[in-house]
């Protein structure tokens, strides 16, 4: 029997696999909820490391799967519930940044701080 939560992580796998997707919809969704997003630094700096060309790529891998998690519309704890809906996101991402942190670059961070200056209204080009 498989549980929710690995059709979860099963459903980030797939969709990973098409990063242009996971940037397509990864822009989409964090517009939707950015004002209730308190680790939005983190998701955009691990957003730049994947989608930067130097970056090795089974760092991006990790990151993309930790990004097409987030984008999902349907995950462990719904993004709908106030304060709790985002702990499973932030869990899967907390644990993708400590597998690559020595690949998180401060132009990964940088990029991330100058997106929330915009308002997040940037293009969402990856440094690199």
């Amino acid at each position: 029997m498989t549980s929710e939560h690995t059709m979860d992580f099963e459903a980030a796998a797939r969709l990973a696999e098409d990063p242009a997707r996971v940037r397509r919809q990864f822009w989409i969704k964090l517009k939707r909820i950015a004002a209730r997003l308190p680790f939005i630094e983190e998701l955009l700096t691990a957003y730049y490391c994947a989608f930067d060309r130097k970056t090795p790529r089974h760092v991006q891998a990790a990151l993309l799967g930790a990004l097409a998690y987030f984008i999902l519309p349907f995950d462990v704890m719904p993004d709908l519930m106030p304060v709790l809906g985002f702990t499973d996101d932030a869990a899967v991402l907390a644990t993708a940044l400590r597998m690559v942190v020595s690949h998180i670059k401060p132009e990964h961070q940088a990029a991330a701080r100058a997106a929330l200056q915009r308002g997040l209204e940037g293009d969402g080009s990856a440094t690199g």
